[in-house]
């Protein structure tokens, strides 16, 4: 179509150049605009309508237009734009149902339901058929020479209402869903911050605005407790979402401090053309809700908003419990540091890559339980605090901090900060716990990132086995975890874990090796020894799982059993005769702490009715030396039972010659390492001098490891009364026992 009737001056199509382009708006003066989308294979078509319609503004806003040339370039069209409201569609372009087929793709296709359609020919012939009008929802159907100007503005006025109540419509029914739908998924949230970027997201969507410059702040209810009057921002999207977690005065934006400040002091939303900030409150929970929504809202906005706000102000008192709960789970309630779950969490961070740093720590207090014990509990929380105030200072602007114990501290950071010479010179200086000045030491397990490790918890169980064997070193002060470390912790947990199940499966033997008089050359005695057999018909040697029994606390069931099998054993021998036999059994310092030790010695024995001074315990010198006072205290009691005491490896540790006299002994044994040197000098010297103190003590003497006459006759001479080794007898188990000492015995 090249021209077009016109009716009259005012009412009338006007003639323009096919190259007339106009597409300047002034877009300041007005409100907003309705976008319109041209689909006509007829460029003056294009050009006409606009200038026909250049002029016409519906409910306060003015007309945008959109151009296609083609069905296909339409379609393409409006499946990348959503805004469109009104579309004058010519059915003939590049068939003769281009236009219908446009039609269809936008409704079944694209199921675009709002835009409306006024569909346009040149060819009266080609109207379609009224079931297409009503499938596709066709607004209006006009031959371009119906449409004079004023004909043209009554059709798109109407399509432009129809536009504006369909979309009404579905924006609210979406608006209730979304509020139904969001307020049971906000109650899902268990942390505030969560909460809020939930509320922040679905405001924006029922208001049609994106998140971006969206933030929510929440007053009353800080972060870590330490400033209650703080406001800080508790979820952000767009150009605000690092302020998450911050006071909200760092927020780069004056307006936003202020509205947010204006809408918490007043409890009351605030609307504005800039901006739009909702007061939510439930209990004594308060937030404000800030948004840059760019114009007033509208009254239908405004009550979509209130129904939303009360459908989620219980779950945000909710979410405020659950966040109390939170902070009580992931934060030390002393020190306000993370405490060890949520230290697990920033390593598994760490792991990930999402924290900074090379280096972890564990700092433990040295002795901290002294404090505790000798100068109260409120004094040692004071020493905690002032530790964890000292760290924070030194530390915490390049490290992150947490108490993960007790008394430890873990931190995160790159080597240059998190390391021995640094972190020790922190405790140079005494502590201020109230009125104390207490100076302390700190042992220190560092880890340094490996792409071995898993998990936070992987990172944490590696810088935890350094500390340990920082701790069981004498001397050492830290140590840095080495995969050699965990190998051996590894083998000692299964070793451990194995010698459980094999003792609860009563695989553990007693063994017996007899003792001999050297006055009288006759079998008086056996030492109960315990041994530890495997499926292959090896034993795994007391100087191995021994250790492992006492570290794991095993010993003192293993001990009680022991101590029960010797007594099974002189039954046995009594049966036979043997009556004459005494038996020592060995106790460990573990058997000593546990409750009612010297109580369940003397039941057991009386359970078998065996003598009490055939019975004697065996105890080495480092175990007197561990915890003197309570060891002498319970040996005494026990002597005073009858129940015979004997002291093994005496000389080889420390000197316990100040505690010797205060033991209730009854036998000294010479250990098999002076035996072994009696033909030296030293050695001679030393077995000598053991066996002449426990003359002048009054103690009988026992000498172990003798292996060649010439060892016995030098031990005669010294005076020694008794003697065990493989000279005379190896360990054996009771069935073979029992025949050796008769044997013996009848031979005597």
């Amino acid at each position: 179509m090249n021209s077009t009737n016109l009716e009259d001056d005012d009412d009338e199509l006007l003639f323009v150049d096919e190259d007339y382009q106009d597409d300047s708006y002034e877009e300041d003066e007005f409100i907003g605009y309705w976008d319109i989308l041209i689909v006509d294979d007829d460029h003056e078509i294009h050009s006409v309508t606009k200038l026909a319609l250049s002029d016409l503004t519906v409910f306060e806003r003015r007309l945008k237009f959109h151009h296609c040339y083609s069905g296909k370039e339409a379609r393409e069209f409006m499946a990348n734009n959503a805004d469109i409201s009104v579309i004058l569609l010519d059915v003939v372009m590049e068939s003769d149902e281009a236009g219908l087929q446009v039609a269809k793709a936008i409704r079944e296709e694209l199921h675009r339901d709002e835009v409306r359609i006024i569909l346009r020919t040149g060819q009266p012939g080609y109207a379609p058929e009224e079931s297409v009008i009503k499938e596709y929802d066709i607004n209006d159907y006009k031959t371009k020479t119906e449409l004079t100007r004023s004909k043209l503005a009554t059709a798109i006025i109407a399509a432009i209402r129809s536009y504006q109540q369909i979309k009404t419509i579905n924006q609210s029914r979406r608006g209730l869903e979304k509020i139904i739908t969001s307020a049971a998924n906000i109650l899902e949230h268990h942390s505030i911050m969560e909460f809020a970027e939930g509320v922040v997201t679905q405001i924006s969507s029922l208001l049609g605005l994106n998140p971006e410059g969206v933030l929510c702040a929440k007053a009353g209810v800080n972060i870590d407790d330490s400033d209650p009057d703080s406001v800080y921002v508790l979820g952000a999207a767009g150009q605000y979402a690092n302020y998450i977690n911050r006071k909200l005065e760092n927020v780069d934006n004056a307006r936003i401090i202020n509205q947010i400040a204006e809408c918490l002091k007043h409890e009351g939303h605030i609307f504005t053309e800039i901006d739009t900030v909702l007061y939510l409150s439930s209990g004594e929970s308060h937030a404000a809700v800030y948004i840059e929504s760019g114009k007033l809202l509208s009254d239908v906005d405004r009550q979509l908003i209130e129904v939303f706000l009360s459908s989620i102000s219980i779950g945000y008192e909710n979410v405020n419990l659950f966040q109390q709960l939170r902070v009580a789970a992931y934060r030390d309630w002393l020190t306000k540091l993370p405490n060890r779950t949520e230290f697990i969490n920033i390593l598994d961070n760490y792991v990930k890559g999402d924290v900074e740093g090379d280096t972890i720590a564990l700092v433990d207090i040295d002795h901290f339980s002294d404090v505790n014990d000798g100068l109260g509990q409120d004094t040692g929380n004071l020493l905690l605090l002032s530790v964890a105030k000292r760290l924070t200072a030194e530390l915490s602007e390049h490290c992150i901090l947490a108490r993960t114990g007790a008394d430890v501290f873990g931190i995160v950071g790159n080597a240059d900060t998190v390391n021995e010479t640094r972190i020790l010179a922190l405790f140079e200086k005494p502590f201020k716990a109230g009125d104390h000045s207490i100076p302390i030491n700190a042992t220190i397990g560092f880890s340094q990132k490996r792409p071995s490790a898993r998990n936070g918890l992987s990172v944490m169980k590696q810088t935890f086995i350094a500390l340990n064997k920082a701790k069981n070193s004498v001397a050492a002060k830290f140590e840095y975890y080495q995969p050699e470390m965990e190998e051996q912790t590894t083998w000692r947990l299964g070793m451990i874990r194995q010698l459980r199940a094999d003792f609860a499966e009563r695989k553990l033997q007693v063994w017996f090796q007899p003792q001999i008089s050297l006055v009288t050359d006759k079998f008086i005695a056996m030492e109960a020894l315990l041994r530890w057999p495997t499926e292959d018909g090896s034993y795994i040697s007391p100087a191995v799982f021994v250790p492992l029994a006492e570290y794991s606390g095993l010993i003192v069931d293993i001990g009680d059993w022991v101590l029960e099998q010797a007594c099974i054993q002189l039954t046995r021998l009594d049966d036979l005769g043997l009556n004459h036999m005494r038996v020592a059994v060995n106790v460990s310092m573990p058997q000593f702490r546990s409750p009612g030790f010297a109580d369940g010695v003397v039941k057991t024995i009386n359970k078998y009715k065996i003598d009490m001074n055939r019975i004697e315990l065996e105890i080495t010198e480092s175990v007197v030396m561990d915890e003197p006072q309570m060891v002498i205290d319970t040996l005494t009691e026990l002597k005073s039972y009858g129940i015979a005491i004997a002291i093994d490896d005496f000389g080889t540790g420390f000197s316990s010659l100040s505690y010797l006299q205060q033991l209730p002994l009854d036998r000294i044994k010479v250990d098999r390492a002076f035996v072994k040197d009696i033909y030296k000098q030293s050695g001679a010297i030393l077995a000598e001098t053991i066996i002449n103190l426990g003359q002048k003590l009054n103690l009988h003497t026992i000498a172990e490891g003798i292996e060649e006459p010439a060892q016995e006759e030098i031990l005669k001479k010294l005076g020694c009364e008794e003697a065990q080794g493989f000279m005379y007898c190896k360990p054996i188990p009771p069935h073979e026992l029992e025949p050796f000492l008769l044997e013996q015995h009848n031979k005597g």
